[in-house]
């Protein structure tokens, strides 16, 4: 997102002043002109003219000087954008390599779904990481943001950094891992776990982790129940190759957003004043329509608001607007996350779990972040439009980002997958399990003959229906 403004005259700083009126509900108006349009749509101000110094009285009138060629002009220097932002360390601080278990120093460190805690497998210690707002300072008021504030595992990702050697504080082996593929690798020497514990701007360590609470036993549940419900419009195919035991943990990458601002929302409102039924034709074309009278009213409404623990979507894989290939809009559908509760990061907690990378920046998801600033705005504005029982038209809206806060956060997925090979390229359709509260959505490959045989069934009966109903019409008539 672009450096917030300061005062309520756009959605960004590069975008103009949106018009709004005073926080009030106007009279009756007829034809009210419409706004500009929504979101820093509308054109650039115009400019106002400078005004002219008039010549001195009496004065002779001086000569135009010759004019001499323009000298190199220098590039301008960069303008000042604002405020800076301000970048929150959230690096656990310890050294790439041996990541130890703080009782006993082992490394053979695992996350237990049952103790839903990190367990040591030498001497059995279980801990958690600390709450990742209380330990970074991500838990201070909204209202007080003003300008960025970037936790240190948002920074822009950098697609050249693949590669990374491990030094091992055991042995002083050195290890080469693809960080894009896996952030833990064994010494081939001592058989030590290494870890990679510094934020590496790949995209692949966050700010936080939300552990998992949900067991792999109750998401095959839940996948099965929801599978069971639809088998019976789905494919043949897919019920002989149904295997809900195939689900796999995997964390998702998410930027969390809180954000300070301040809402003016401008349209028309319409209350009814009177309803009533016309009558057209004659005999068997004889028809109703129904009018309604109403009084329309300029509606005004402006606020300041506060959003927090907004979740983005921060990897292009699971894109929801994307389902060409895959249906990938059904992890919206779990949410939502209690990112309250996410710990600092260790990556011992993606020991046992595969996980996304993010690849998309801040400025890769302003705009939708944008667009769900407004959503909240104009579902926090419904409960003061009640009076208009023929609903408010918002023609101008306009939103000024006081200040925000991004966090890099890995939530919790139980994801099963099936890959349709009837459909080309085979659309691969997932069922998602929320790691933390069991919600559960997803797509089955439904078969297109089962459907419409119960839809010609249901045409059927119901014609059969009208008929003896119409015969006895006719008859008691």
């Amino acid at each position: 997102m672009t450096v917030p403004p300061q005062d309520p005259r756009g959605v960004r700083p590069d975008q103009p002043h949106r018009s709004a009126r005073p926080s009030a509900d106007g009279g009756p108006v007829q034809g009210a002109p419409a706004g500009p349009p929504r979101g820093g749509q509308q054109g650039p101000p115009p400019q106002q003219p400078q005004p002219q110094q008039p010549p001195q009285q009496g004065s002779p009138p001086q000569p135009t000087p010759p004019q001499q060629p323009a000298p190199p002009q220098q590039p301008a220097p960069p303008r000042p954008q604002g405020p800076q932002n301000r970048i929150i360390d959230t690096s656990s601080g310890r050294d790439d390599g041996l990541d130890k278990c703080p009782t006993c120093g082992g490394t053979d460190i695992t996350y237990s779904l049952t103790a839903k805690a990190l367990v040591c497998a030498y001497c059995r210690h279980e801990w958690n990481e600390v709450n990742a707002e209380e330990a970074f300072g991500l838990n201070t008021s909204i209202a007080d943001l003003h300008g960025h504030t970037l936790a240190s595992g948002t920074a822009d990702v950098r697609e050249d950094l693949t590669m990374m050697t491990l030094k091992c504080q055991g042995c002083g082996a050195e290890v080469v891992i693809n960080v894009n593929q896996e952030l833990q690798a064994r010494c081939h020497w001592c058989r030590q776990t290494l870890s990679v514990n510094s934020q590496i701007p790949n995209g692949a360590v966050p700010d936080a982790v939300l552990p998992f609470q949900l067991t792999r036993e109750e998401a095959i549940a839940q996948i099965s129940a929801f599978a069971d419900k639809r088998k019976a419009f789905a494919q043949g195919r897919f019920k002989s190759e149904f295997v809900p035991e195939n689900v796999m943990g995997v964390y998702i990458p998410y930027l969390v957003v809180d954000g300070s601002m301040h809402v003016q929302l401008g349209g028309r409102g319409e209350v009814t004043t009177r309803q009533y039924t016309v009558r057209t034709g004659s005999g068997k074309n004889t028809r109703s329509e129904t009018y309604y009278d109403a009084d329309v009213y300029s509606v005004q409404r402006a606020f300041d608001l506060l959003v927090d623990d907004l979740t983005v979507e921060s990897a292009q894989r699971f894109d929801a607007r994307d389902n060409s290939h895959a249906t990938n809009n059904i992890l919206n559908a779990v949410q939502p996350y209690d990112t309250e509760n996410a710990v600092a990061y260790n990556s011992n907690y993606l020991k046992n779990f595969t996980s996304e990378r993010r690849d998309l920046n801040v400025r890769d998801v302003d705009d939708e972040v944008e667009e769900k600033f407004l959503s909240i705005a104009r579902a926090k504005a419904t409960p003061t439009i009640g009076r208009y029982d023929r609903g408010v038209r918002w023609e101008q809206e306009g939103v000024a980002v006081r200040g925000t806060r991004w966090v890099s956060v890995n939530v919790p997925v139980w994801l099963y997958s099936y890959a349709d090979s009837a459909v080309g390229d085979g659309l691969v359709h997932y069922i998602a399990v929320n790691g933390r509260n069991g919600n559960t959505m997803g797509s089955v490959p439904v078969s297109h003959p089962k459907i419409f045989a119960v839809s010609c069934f249901a045409g059927s009966i119901a014609a059969v229906i009208g008929a003896v109903v119409g015969f006895g019409w006719f008859f008691a008539g």
